[in-house]
């Protein structure tokens, strides 16, 4: 596969209760979906080309793990706890990468990463 001919990804989240779980992401993410195709699925883009897509798939649910690289950690965990999200703590793996991670109602992880390696493009 050609990365030259990638254009954009789209991370699937696999839930059994569609409203519960589309509560939490409207918390987690501070605004409603940025697009609902049908019944039982919503999606968020979080930067261009970048989705988070949650669907009903109750056989998968609770068994995704989603990583997204934030600029700063704390900020991340902030707005969480803001939002009354309870996020794990901080861990650091020194020069290479701080993270956090937060489970959503129906067990999947969403881990925040920001990479402190110095090293460009990562």
């Amino acid at each position: 596969m050609s990365s030259r001919n990638i254009n954009s990804v789209i991370s699937v989240i696999p839930v059994n209760d569609f409203e519960k779980a589309l509560s939490f992401y409207i918390k987690l993410f501070g605004r409603d979906p940025d697009m609902v195709p049908m019944e039982g699925i919503a999606e968020w883009q979080l930067i261009e080309n970048a989705w988070i897509q949650v669907s009903i798939n109750p056989e998968r649910a609770g068994t995704a793990t989603v990583v997204v690289g934030v600029n700063e950690i704390e900020a991340q965990c902030e707005e969480c706890i803001s939002a009354t999200l309870s996020i794990g703590d901080i861990v650091e793996y020194p020069g290479i990468i701080k993270m956090a991670e937060i489970n959503d109602p129906e067990g999947n992880t969403i881990a925040f990463v920001q990479d402190i390696s110095g090293n460009p493009g990562t």
